[in-house]
């Protein structure tokens, strides 16, 4: 390309000038005016696959909980509101666990209060250990079993507490890197620390799905692997952002590997294994939490000699309703709208 450039003048005589310069000038004329030239930046604006910001990662289970044990006897639940230690992707800050998803493990000691709020955001929770454990969910006080997932709907005034002895832990998973984008999420505190709420039926609760009953069904499956989806008694997801489900892998075998666009954070509920992510092997066992951001090719192995059983949280069908999931061997004419 010449390094000069022709243009004329009012008097219409042509005049040789630096192209280079012309540019600069260009570019500077455009920021002295808040605009940016998108030939610049095409590929990073509109790359040719998928390009999440979040890397594949394991928070291990053992090496976390007595940090988390600890900020129970040094931090209190008014200190706290929530005492939490988020799972944060190191290629990222909070609240990134995925590019779309947040998780976080929860805990509340014998006797105490988390003080009830609502908030715009949608939570789901995986209970992971302990006994006496409850939350009030817009009046209804639904007692926590190990293996549950409690679903805490956008804006209901909800509160946990746990009787007896020992700690009550849980993973989190909300949909707050959404409002990074849509700056609409805000909380309100309820007046007193408990939303008043009366003791309801575990099983029969809407927003309680007993682990007992998925793991009946998992077992039920055939194959070397079967995954269930958790959805309201209509069929539908759980809620308009994030969809849970469970998978369970019988020994020393695998799932079929997945790319999508959605991305997921798993928990370990039972067994141990490895899970290959776009060729990498990472290794995870029981109560251990991983991510796998949008597409990533995966697929889970389990162990020689148990089963394993994997909690699932995901961002599916905030992605359908908005038109960007596919997944790796999709015919590309089913997404013309």
């Amino acid at each position: 390309m010449s390094s000069t450039a022709t243009i004329s003048g009012q008097n219409g005589i042509s005049t040789h000038v630096d192209r280079e310069q012309l540019t600069k000038n260009l570019l500077k004329a455009a920021e002295d005016y808040h605009t940016k030239p998108l030939w610049a930046q095409m590929a990073r604006l509109n790359p040719p696959l998928p390009n999440p910001k979040c890397h594949p990662h394991v928070w291990e289970y053992e090496k976390i909980r007595p940090s988390l044990l600890q900020a129970g006897e040094l931090i209190t639940e008014k200190q706290a509101e929530r005492r939490v230690l988020m799972l944060v992707n190191p290629s990222r800050e909070a609240p990134y666990t995925t590019d779309t998803i947040y998780a976080g493990l929860q805990l509340v000691m014998p006797n105490e209060t988390a003080p009830a709020h609502r908030h715009t955001a949608f939570a789901c929770r995986f209970i992971i250990e302990g006994n006496g454990g409850f939350t009030a969910v817009h009046g209804r006080r639904i007692q926590m079993q190990r293996g549950d997932v409690i679903l805490t709907p956008t804006w209901n005034w909800h509160d946990h507490g746990k009787d007896g002895s020992g700690p009550m832990i849980w993973l989190d998973g909300l949909d707050l890197p959404s409002f990074v984008h849509f700056p609409v999420h805000f909380v309100e505190h309820y007046a007193d620390p408990r939303y008043p709420a009366k003791n309801v039926d575990t099983s029969a609760s809407p927003l309680v799905f007993p682990w007992t009953r998925m793991k009946v069904q998992l077992d039920a499956g055939s194959g070397e692997s079967t995954t269930k989806g958790y959805y309201k008694a209509d069929g539908s997801e759980i809620s308009r952002t994030l969809g849970t489900s469970a998978t369970r892998i019988s020994p020393g075998k695998s799932t079929p590997k997945i790319q999508e666009t959605a991305s997921s954070i798993f928990h370990v509920i039972e067994g141990s294994g490895t899970t290959t992510i776009d060729g990498r092997e990472f290794s995870w066992k029981k109560y251990d939490t991983f991510c796998i951001p949008s597409w990533h090719e995966y697929q889970h192995h389990a162990g020689d000699g148990e089963t394993v059983y994997l909690y699932r949280v995901h961002d599916e069908p905030m992605l359908k309703s908005l038109g960007f999931y596919r997944y790796n061997g999709q015919d590309l004419e089913s997404l013309v709208s």
